[in-house]
């Protein structure tokens, strides 16, 4: 099949890159084909962010948003922040000693689930076709090496790499042009950074991980519009920071982010996700609720810093698969719309000026994105996360409200991390166990019981789609060095070391309970484990995360 545009994944994005595309050609009573591929079930399916939205991009690409039923129904009423001394101890911080950065004036707590839904829907009413259920899973490149579209996963293959009675092969998407918008560390995103060298000269992309789960809870405990934010413990000299937001209908938004350059594999990030929920400043709300769906998701936070070059020939990489989300506002929707509407007007601009136009590079990208707010913006967060990868959680966070507050984002400093998140795990037998309490099926849980309420699903009899470089590193290198950080890093039960009777190790990988969150690609020691997309329409299926 053959298009103008293809565009790789449903998220904020490419649905706004897609919806923008759409606007412009109408404006200029041109026709253009345009479709997006997406891997999840639905639109929304695999989409999981906090999340206090801004709504600076979608004023700008539907300034009658509420006319159209857009769901920002809750807008932030008032912001708490919090750092947390020990398990019982908060202090409460006050605003003006906080970077006004995390403040939420204008901003709205929305499922983006649902606001992808929306947006696809809007883009569906302009012409766009969007095929979920189906994913991007390899490159198509022309002769001159230029991308030339997709192809899509088969569907029907089995463990053995044979086909079933159900075998579809996958189809070939072309297009003059391909956008690339599935998410933080998309599988063919790393290939292209790679492939091109987009990242040559910029400081190595940073990760967290992040939880979420929506929890049902009194009406009388409920307010809406409070976000609260907390540094500090459980994570002791892990870095990261948790949330909880009160939605609409009585629900909160409860999770975790740690970033991914811990050093301690022992620390399990679920685990202390679940010990976070037992701080007073966070059960007070949870207790006598009831939870009603998990997930998790990693993050890019790298910042400005890290950006790659996003444009290369055929295509333009954009939103999270770039790296664009702002760290110091714990925010990446209203930048990754920002950049996918950038990639429209560049693209239109090119295919009005010469509708023969196919597999240039489109530098011109990059002038268009340092002229918009979104350059501007990037580049002001650019030492939010390094000033607290160097410095920690306390003075990193001192000179980022110094930055903020007094400088607007403009001091003449630049700190750079050129640490790899994978390199800075210590040996096992140089750091300390945690003992993390049992769960007490109230505020906290096992990750099985967790897994279940992501709706996780994929078919058993299929390749796996976690694919090891080396299948004798887990046991011969990671195990002896690390004790093997997959069972614990991983958010979803996938990774496991079982023992035989014989008292043989090995590696098993549960690759069906895989929430595609994408943290073993990142944090694994070795670099051995390689995600790839799995059949489409396989993973979770969030309802509203």
């Amino acid at each position: 099949m053959e298009f103008d545009v293809v565009i790789v994944g449903a998220g904020p994005a490419g649905l706004s890159a897609a919806c923008h595309l759409m606007q412009l050609a109408r404006s200029a009573d041109k026709e253009l084909m345009v479709c997006v591929v997406e891997k999840g079930s639905e639109v929304g399916a695999h989409i999981l962010s906090g999340a206090v939205f801004e709504p600076a991009a979608l004023n700008e690409l539907f300034p009658d948003w509420q006319d159209r039923g857009a769901p920002l129904t809750t807008p932030v009423t008032d912001d708490h922040i919090y750092l947390l001394n020990d398990e019982h101890k908060a202090t409460k911080l006050p605003n003006f000693i906080t970077p006004k950065t995390m403040h939420n004036s204008g901003n709205y707590i929305t499922s983006m689930g649902n606001m992808c839904r929306w947006l696809a829907s809007q883009a569906e009413e302009l012409g766009v076709e969007i095929f979920p259920g189906f994913a991007a899973a390899e490159l198509i490149l022309n002769d001159d090496g230029s991308v030339a579209g997709v192809i899509t996963g088969d569907m029907g293959i089995d463990a053995k790499g044979e086909a079933k009675d159900s075998f579809m092969p996958g189809m070939e998407l072309r297009a003059k042009y391909t956008i690339f918008a599935e998410g933080c560390r998309g599988h063919l995103g790393k290939q292209l950074i790679k492939h091109f060298a987009l990242d040559e000269g910029k400081a190595p992309q940073h990760y967290g991980i992040g939880f979420k789960e929506i929890w049902d809870i009194a009406p009388e405990k409920h307010q809406p519009g409070l976000v609260v934010h907390t540094a500090g413990w459980p994570l002791g000299d892990a870095s990261g920071g948790s949330y909880l937001y009160h939605a609409e209908n009585n629900q909160v938004f409860v999770g975790l982010i740690m970033d991914l350059n811990y050093s301690n594999p022992h620390l399990s990030p679920f685990d202390e996700f679940q010990r976070l929920k037992h701080h007073p400043v966070i059960s007070q709300y949870l207790e006598g609720g009831k939870r009603v769906s998990y997930g998790a998701r990693a993050i890019a936070k790298g910042g400005f810093n890290s950006l790659p070059k996003m444009s290369f020939p055929g295509g333009l990489l954009i939103g999270c698969d770039a790296g664009t989300l702002n760290f110091a506002k714990i925010k990446g929707n209203h930048t990754a719309m920002k950049s996918g509407m950038l990639a429209a007007q560049t693209l239109f601009s090119e295919l009005q000026a010469d509708e023969h136009s196919q597999g240039k590079d489109l530098a011109v990208y990059t002038e268009n994105f340092k002229q918009s707010w979104l350059y501007k913006e990037l580049f002001s967060s650019r030492n939010f996360g390094s000033a607290i990868h160097k410095f920690g959680t306390f003075w990193g966070g001192a000179f980022n409200t110094l930055e903020q507050n007094i400088f607007a984002g403009n001091m003449l400093v630049t700190l750079q991390d050129g640490n790899e998140d994978y390199a800075q795990l210590k040996l096992a037998d140089q750091c300390d166990i945690p003992k993390y309490p049992k769960p007490d099926g109230k505020l906290s849980f096992d990750k099985l019981s967790s897994v279940f309420l992501s709706n996780t699903n994929h078919e058993e009899d299929q390749p796996c789609h976690l694919k090891l470089q080396d299948p004798n590193i887990p046991i011969q290198v990671n195990l002896v060095k690390f004790d093997e950080p997959a069972q614990r890093y991983c958010p979803a039960g996938v990774y496991e070391v079982i023992e035989s009777a014989q008292g043989e190790k090995q590696f098993q990988i549960n690759a069906q309970n895989c929430v595609h969150c994408k943290t073993c690609d990142i944090k694994d020691p070795s670099q051995n484990i390689n995600w790839t997309a799995p059949e489409g329409g396989g993973g979770p299926n969030y309802p509203n995360m």
